[in-house]
């Protein structure tokens, strides 16, 4: 048995040192096996790679304790030797000092030239740098999937040395339109529109960033449909080593909305800067808190500050003292409410300038959104000139009233005096007669002296049928009557009569549902009741009062109602109201709630007082509804 095992070995040793010169030459490491399992050969390849270097180590069977191949391969080297090849494109075994090792192996049987089986041929190349290589890679691009697969417009791609894309995460399908299959390999100019690749700016961004370390910058890229997007581009250098290969870490951002963005508020900053500039009338925008953010060129005129020196102040430092601590109130209900009644609506107040000084000035509010956050806008108007043109109106109209009063006044004395003249100076000159009769005794005169005390009394009622006829002619003479609207003949007259109550801040309302039906009256007389009435109103209430006209339907008649917010009038005097010459002001006389009863009751109606509900007088008068038949019937 020996003999025959020496024959069997060195009938093949001269077939192995053949060999043996060729196989050191292939790259990867192969030993051959006899029948019994034997390493009878191997390449250098081999020696490096799994350390079996002595002959003794060469003559060892495979198995666990004196090689370092995994026993399993026992098994495919017993099937080579009966005629089956096998082979494993990735293999994962353990190495002597513990790492792990990839190889690709494959197990074929060796045979002479005449096909008989000599023993078992085994290749095997060591695959662990690759696969170390691809396992990096791999981790590589899932932590870069990670970081950005949460953020949207996110695109992150890595690039070789040439620019060529070697790895593109899902970010970049979605932000791009382009899947791995149909861009993995592509260079990245891919990316660029025609006109850009002409101008070599692919290229010319890969070496920025090869030369800097990163190039960054906001280009223009193009998605797969070929429509362009504007993308905030970072490309960063990376060196590589003995794992991977140097190249390139690409970060794509959709900053296309950004850019609209940012070129909508420039344009709306230098509008907002134009009216700032320009307007006329005082703009201030403050916060929820009342913080000064902004303030116009005007604002800083009217009132003497630099924006500088108010911006972030309480925008109450604008305002004198009564209407700072009301502001406070505003402001407080505004934030506990998120609601406020001044939203809109005019306000008249005090404002401070710097030097202290305060001026009157009109305030409207309104809410905007700025920034991401709420603001109020107030516009403000300077009211000074405004108030003191329409002071010196309502005082050159008190002159003139008073001066058509007096020449009134003097034509109807003038007009009395001539008409009573004649019986009056009859009356006189037949008294004067008679006294001296009786004074000289003369009783042959008595008979005269009783004609002229008879002509005399018909002198005195001659008279008295003048005044009558003066009466009739001022109170009941022909009246000019029209159709008229009822709301635009008060609203004309609260408009004349509410002239000089502005500068006291008075507020005159008139109250009028829709579609009233027409009243047949003299305008020009009801206006002149409507103004006295509303006059009289805004002279007895003090600042900031309220006069309201109010007018309804009520049973055939139209209601005109004068109300105030005044003291009202004192209980002694109410029943003399409209007596003539009976008045409560020191320079009036008396005539005009008895002139506005004459007018009423002319046209068919009456008129009369009655206290407020809390405060205040009423006065009220009516005025028949026009109705067709019964009016054209008269």
């Amino acid at each position: 048995m020996e003999q025959r095992d020496e024959t069997r070995r060195a009938g093949h040793l001269p077939y192995t040192r053949l060999v043996g010169s060729m196989i050191d030459q292939i790259p990867i490491a192969i030993a051959l096996f006899d029948h019994d399992l034997r390493c009878v050969q191997c390449n250098a390849r081999w020696i490096t790679e799994f350390g079996t270097a002595t002959a003794e180590q060469v003559r060892d069977p495979v198995n666990h304790d004196s090689t370092t191949l995994p026993g399993r391969w026992r098994h495919y080297l017993a099937q080579a030797l009966n005629g089956e090849a096998s082979s494993s494109d990735l293999d994962r075994s353990e190495g002597p000092d513990g790492k792990i090792v990839w190889t690709r192996w494959s197990i074929s049987p060796w045979r002479d030239a005449k096909g008989k089986i000599w023993g078992a041929m085994l290749l095997c190349e060591d695959m662990s740098a690759g696969v170390k290589r691809r396992l990096r890679t791999k981790v590589l691009e899932e932590e870069l999937s990670l970081v950005s697969e949460g953020i949207e417009g996110i695109a992150v791609s890595m690039l070789d040395d040439d620019g060529q894309i070697t790895i593109w995460n899902s970010g970049a399908k979605r932000l791009t339109g382009w899947d791995e299959t149909e861009i993995l390999g592509q260079n990245h100019s891919i990316l660029f529109d025609q006109e850009d690749r002409t101008n070599g700016l692919p290229a010319t961004q890969l070496q920025l960033a090869r030369t800097n370390g990163t190039f960054r910058n906001r280009c223009w890229r193009i998605h797969k449909d070929g429509t362009r997007f504007c993308a905030d581009v970072m490309i960063s250098r990376i060196e590589g080593d003995e794992l991977l290969p140097s190249g390139f870490g690409q970060i794509l951002r959709d900053v296309t909305h950004e850019e609209l963005q940012a070129r909508s508020l420039e344009a709306n900053a230098v509008l907002l800067k134009a009216i700032l500039e320009t307007s006329p009338d005082g703009l201030v925008v403050i916060d929820t808190d009342g913080k000064i953010l902004l303030v116009s060129a005007a604002v800083e005129e009217m009132f003497g500050y630099q924006e500088i020196d108010i911006a972030g102040k309480n925008v109450s430092v604008l305002m004198n003292e009564d209407d700072r601590q009301n502001h406070h109130l505003y402001m407080k209900r505004y934030q506990e409410t998120g609601q406020s009644s001044m939203m809109g609506q005019a306000r008249r107040l005090l404002g401070q300038r710097k030097d202290g000084t305060e001026f009157p000035l009109s305030l409207r509010l309104a809410e905007a959104f700025g920034g991401g956050q709420l603001v109020i806008v107030g516009f403000m108007q300077d009211l000074t000139s405004k108030e003191a043109n329409e002071y010196r109106l309502e005082q050159l109209q008190r002159e003139l009233a008073h001066f058509a009063r007096v020449n009134e006044m003097g034509t109807l004395a003038s007009t009395i005096a001539h008409e009573l003249n004649q019986p009056l100076m009859a009356v006189t000159n037949i008294v004067q007669t008679a006294v001296q009769i009786l004074r000289d005794g003369m009783v042959a005169e008595q008979e005269n002296l009783a004609v002229a005390l008879e002509l005399a009394g018909h002198e005195a009622l001659r008279a008295g049928d003048i005044l009558r006829r003066l009466r009739a002619f001022l109170s009941r003479g022909e009246l000019e009557k029209t159709l008229e609207d009822a709301c635009k003949i008060a609203r004309d007259a609260v408009s004349l009569a509410a002239s000089g109550s502005i500068f006291r801040s008075i507020s005159c309302i008139v109250e009028c549902p829709p579609d009233l039906q027409p009243i047949l009256v003299d305008r020009v007389q009801i206006q002149q009741v409507i103004l006295n009435l509303v006059r009289n109103a805004t002279q007895s209430v003090g600042a900031n009062g309220k006069v309201i006209v109010r007018i309804t339907p009520d049973d055939g008649q139209m209601r005109f109602s004068v109300i105030d917010t005044g003291p009202g009038v004192p209980h002694d005097r109410v029943e003399r109201l409209f007596e003539p010459f009976s008045t409560t002001k020191s320079n009036g006389m008396g005539m005009g709630l008895p002139i506005c009863r004459t007018i009423i009751e002319a046209h068919g109606g009456r008129i009369w007082y009655q206290p407020g509900e809390d405060t205040g007088a009423i006065f009220t008068f009516t005025l028949p509804i026009f109705n067709e038949e019964a009016d054209y019937a008269r």
